[in-house]
């Protein structure tokens, strides 16, 4: 309940409820975009100030590929999930969605992890970069598939259309703006050091919190409206939004706790693993599988997922991981 009055948390509460009775209240999109990028560069920062004092140890190392291995596993269980009820598009797209990653999730957390002084690796940051492309590469070869057997089912004399060509969509998932800016920032953290951190802390530290705060109004706003785009959806896919981040935070858990690594790590790694990209991916899965309805894959996203891991999630999966991991 203490974190739930973080005036952060309280300022994305109030925005879902200015957007719930329809005011005009609204953040410029241009502005919108700058908090984003602070946030995202801020975050670089800090964790590479972290990583240059820890240096690449065993721990980084096991925790990279920990995320490496969430990121291929979550779209794959996804994917087979969702197929049950939906068509192989669909399917494709909401797998993508909820196996790549939610930077403003993640940078909640770290804030939440900083206010409880609970201590993580700073390498967590590159984390959450790793996780955010397999997915869509991944989906993009499911939805070439399901458009070559729906070629295939029709006959002989068609041809398949759409099919998205994977070295173009490799380029957009590896050279996306706010991932770059989040890896250079973090590089230019290891190389500047303590020097650095002393001379940026008015920028990513002493910033941050009311930056996050007035982020997260925004988001609360637009969560608000997007929780329209579900009715009517099949009750299956609600409850996908909720259970499906549950199970892979489950499954981060167990892959943490096996391999000993820390509690802020593995408490990082489940929320990376329970968030659900509503920036990077829809906006390539847009164009990748344009068959695909994106009321569901944005709307379970911002409208369901979102809201549940910040208000409920991150204290939730830190506590998890906190009782089951020194």
């Amino acid at each position: 309940m203490q974190s739930f009055f973080d005036p952060a948390i309280l300022f994305f509460v109030f925005g879902i409820l200015a957007g719930s009775l329809k005011s005009n209240l609204e953040i410029p999109p241009q502005i919108s975009r700058f908090l984003s990028l602070y946030l995202l560069m801020a975050l670089g920062l800090k964790g590479g100030f972290a990583l240059a004092k820890s240096g690449m140890t065993a721990e980084v190392l096991i925790s990279l590929g920990a995320a490496l291995g969430m990121a291929i596993l979550v779209p794959v269980l996804g994917y087979l999930t969702l197929r049950r009820f939906l068509n192989g598009f669909d399917a494709a797209a909401i797998a993508a969605t909820y196996g790549s990653v939610s930077a403003v999730t993640f940078i909640t957390a770290v804030q939440y992890l900083d206010t409880h002084g609970i201590s993580f690796g700073g390498h967590m940051a590159a984390a959450m970069a790793l996780m955010e492309s397999p997915a869509i590469v991944l989906a993009v070869v499911l939805a070439n598939h399901a458009r070559q057997q729906s070629v295939a089912s029709a006959g002989p004399g068609t041809s398949a259309t759409g099919i998205a060509p994977l070295g173009r969509i490799l380029h957009e998932a590896l050279t996306d703006g706010a991932q770059l800016l989040l890896l250079g920032a973090m590089v230019i953290g290891v190389l500047t050091g303590d020097s650095g951190q002393a001379a940026m802390k008015p920028f990513s530290v002493d910033l941050f919190k009311g930056m996050l705060a007035f982020f997260l109004l925004d988001m609360g706003l637009l969560a608000a409206r997007n929780m329209g785009k579900l009715k009517g959806q099949s009750v299956w896919l609600l409850v996908y939004a909720i259970a499906g981040p549950l199970v892979h935070a489950g499954i981060a858990l167990a892959l943490g706790w096996t391999l000993d690594m820390s509690a802020g790590n593995v408490a990082l790694l489940m929320v990376l693993a329970a968030s659900a990209s509503y920036i990077a991916v829809p906006a390539v899965i847009r164009h990748a599988i344009p068959e695909a309805n994106p009321s569901l894959y944005f709307g379970m996203s911002l409208g369901l997922t979102f809201p549940f891991n910040i208000l409920i999630g991150i204290p939730l999966y830190v506590h998890a991981a906190q009782h089951w991991l020194p």
